[in-house]
């Protein structure tokens, strides 16, 4: 499957990272940035704040590799670590606001928490029903739409990791896309 390629590849290129490659460093960088980003969005719409955010984790990523502690999956570590930042930041930009307590309007808990369990419920049904889905894909198909739907990854860097030509990576993806739309019609 595409994550155990990603996972063995991922722990490859941090045991190289903590030996002293920068290179490895720099692949992992670019193997994670861009899904950070999208995950960051999801918290904040502040761009710069997000971006600034990424690279501290990365930052403590590499100034943290010669200890002694091991991290069993980068990738949980890296949104924890991107999601815990966001977080000190917005305490700090709440504690040091210029309004006063009384400025701010309250709104109705109630509403927000139903609002987001609803939201809640529907992305799991949508995600279970996604994978069901994919379950008629062939693991190719699988592997070269989640990297291009969820990983938002261009059409070349697929074909990099696919090891694949442009144009069968393109079949691939068109022939995938079929399928999950027969099965979604027959469902």
């Amino acid at each position: 499957m595409a994550t155990n390629n990603i996972k063995e590849r991922t722990q490859k290129l941090v045991a190289r990272f903590c030996a002293g490659d920068n290179q490895a460093y720099a692949e992992l960088y670019d193997m994670y940035v861009q899904m950070l980003f999208n995950y960051g969005l999801k918290l904040t719409n502040d761009q710069e704040l997000l971006k600034d955010c990424i690279h501290d984790v990365f930052v403590k990523v590499y100034t943290k590799r010669n200890e002694r502690y091991t991290i069993n999956n980068l990738c949980s570590y890296l949104i924890i670590s991107l999601k815990n930042r966001l977080l000190d930041e917005f305490r700090r930009q709440t504690f040091t606001s210029p309004n006063e307590v009384e400025e701010y309007e309250y709104r109705k808990a109630t509403e927000d928490v139903e609002n987001d369990f609803l939201f809640h419920e529907r992305e799991l049904m949508q995600s279970a029903q996604v994978a069901r889905l994919m379950q008629h894909l062939t693991r190719r198909q699988r592997q070269a739409i989640t990297l291009y739907y969820l990983e938002e990854r261009k059409y070349e860097e697929i074909c990099g990791i696919m090891k694949m030509n442009y144009h069968s990576v393109r079949n691939l993806m068109h022939r995938g896309m079929l399928k999950l739309r027969e099965a979604a019609i027959s469902a």
